[in-house]
């Protein structure tokens, strides 16, 4: 099954909305994989680099692209953890903040989605959504791409330690880790909302 993403269009091509119904196959069966279960073969680079093509077509108000990615893989990643595991071992909750290294230690592809704020006329909210956004779209990809996928953030997505390490730059902030990987075991389906309770109809 070829697998490959198409072309990117050019700027200014036509595109037709169309009614696709293996998306909605698709999404009505997406489950998202522990993050523990992943195994490697991850994304090859070049498979990841589509991923985050097609991710960083979220949408995205004033064209800001507030938002950008940090690969973490190999030696780098297992790096990486080594801080992390310096970094909760120095907290109060040092063994619960240890325990929960396994979900990124595990993977052997890590995606960080690093959110930023642009100053100008759109919102600071918005800008945040995107990066949201492009969460979700890039682990719909890898799963779509027949890879499993997990959006995690955790406490290390929020530690100042952490966001050193990472070299944030002011404003920014982790959106989320997106965790890569062949799943070693098939995700069960979990519960979902029930519609009736989050959904109302504006009266008019």
């Amino acid at each position: 099954m070829d697998l490959s993403v198409p072309a990117a269009p050019a700027f200014g091509d036509p595109l037709p909305v169309k009614a696709s119904p293996e998306v909605l196959a698709f999404l009505a069966r997406r489950r998202s994989a522990s993050a523990l279960a992943l195994r490697a073969p991850a994304p090859s680079d070049d498979e990841l680099r589509q991923i985050l093509t097609l991710a960083a077509r979220s949408p995205d108000h004033g064209k800001l692209a507030p938002w950008r990615f940090l690969v973490f893989e190999g030696a780098g990643k297992a790096a990486f953890v080594a801080d992390l595991e310096a970094v909760a071992a120095a907290r109060e909750d040092a063994a619960k903040a240890l325990a929960k290294l396994g979900k990124i230690r595990v993977p052997p592809l890590t995606v960080a989605v690093i959110s930023r704020h642009v100053e100008g006329e759109i919102p600071e909210w918005e800008q945040r959504l995107s990066a949201g956004a492009v969460c979700a779209i890039l682990t719909i990809a890898a799963q779509a791409m027949g890879y499993g996928a997990n959006w995690i953030t955790d406490w290390y997505a929020y530690d100042d330690a952490v966001g050193q390490l990472l070299k944030l730059a002011p404003g920014e902030k982790v959106a989320g880790f997106i965790h890569l990987g062949t799943a070693a075991e098939d995700p069960q389906e979990r519960v979902r909302p029930d519609l009736a309770q989050i959904t109302t109809h504006w009266p008019g």
